[in-house]
């Protein structure tokens, strides 16, 4: 805020002013149609049909949505397949993450420009969709869950933030370790990791909503509907176009009722979770972030 002789001049207060206004205007923008969705999930589905203009609060509360949501099968499947997802890539992703930004940070490595340009290379050229198809059907993992857990296992992107990060630690602590007998895997995890704490965090949190938001592989990928992860289910019922998909809709009128019914509650069953985790990991965005922009 500028001032002038210790007051506040006219011009500053409107600039001030207008920018609450718009910035208040950008967020009532941003979260309405968050709030929306939130609401007609509470409310009755024919209310919501019936329903032309803005909604502030639930017609009709009900929890019918969220009650045909759980008992529609993919659903179901769906969170158990995401869940086994996480549960097994996220480790592997911050291991390998952890070795190549350590292996990319050493010193006094044979080939080692070598080897990191050839990393590099794999940042902009990639065989293409079909050799990559050909290649998992080739190796066994098509149709199979795995097939969304190995070919991603490790983001170069996220490991040159790991490597900056570790790029800060004084190169004397390092050396003082090995002089102390370490070896790399316990100067790696049990000095290293320990202090970019805050930007492993952040790559975790990287990793975990890449694959809980992911469902271009799994279209590819993945044939049987019962291994569809979450975010694949609920686009085929924001879609409402696959029968096949929407068998659970024996006990109402039509597929077109009950994908409205579940439509929203579907939206929050899939998003609530991963909205729950930003605020415990919050803090350490900006030191997680600012570590890995310290040094290219």
């Amino acid at each position: 805020m500028v001032k002038t002789k210790g007051k506040t001049t006219t011009g500053s207060r409107l600039f001030d002013v207008i920018n609450i206004v718009i910035l208040l205007l950008l967020v009532l923008a941003c979260l309405y149609p968050v709030w929306y969705v939130f609401v007609a999930s509470f409310s009755e589905s024919s209310s919501i049909t019936a329903n032309a203009g803005k909604l502030l609060w639930p017609k009709g509360f009900s929890l019918t949505a969220y009650t045909n949501a759980f008992k529609h099968p993919l659903i179901v499947s769906g969170y158990k397949n995401i869940l086994f997802i996480l549960i097994f890539s996220l480790p592997l992703n911050m291991l390998l993450t952890l070795l190549c930004a350590f292996f990319m940070s050493s010193q006094k490595i044979m080939f080692k420009k070598a080897i990191v340009s050839f990393f590099m290379f794999t940042m902009f050229f990639s065989g293409g969709l079909i050799p990559s198809y050909l290649n998992q059907r080739e190796l066994g993992l098509y149709n199979n869950l795995w097939a969304l857990i190995i070919p991603g296992a490790l983001s170069l992107y996220n490991a040159i933030i790991c490597r900056s990060a570790i790029d800060a630690i004084p190169d004397s602590l390092i050396e003082s370790a090995y002089m102390d007998g370490a070896n790399d895997f316990t100067i790696l995890f049990k000095i290293i990791t320990p202090l970019i704490k805050p930007t492993l965090a952040v790559l975790l949190l990287y990793y975990g909503v890449g694959h809980w938001n992911g469902w271009f592989s799994a279209s590819i990928y993945i044939k049987d509907r019962n291994l569809l992860p979450i975010q694949n289910v609920l686009r085929a019922v924001l879609l409402a176009n696959d029968q096949s998909l929407n068998q659970g809709a024996s006990s109402l009128d039509s597929v077109n009722t009950f994908a409205e019914t579940i439509k929203y509650s579907a939206i929050v069953i899939s998003t609530l979770p991963i909205l729950c985790i930003y605020p415990f990991l919050q803090k350490y965005f900006i030191k997680g972030v600012m570590i890995g922009a310290v040094k290219g």
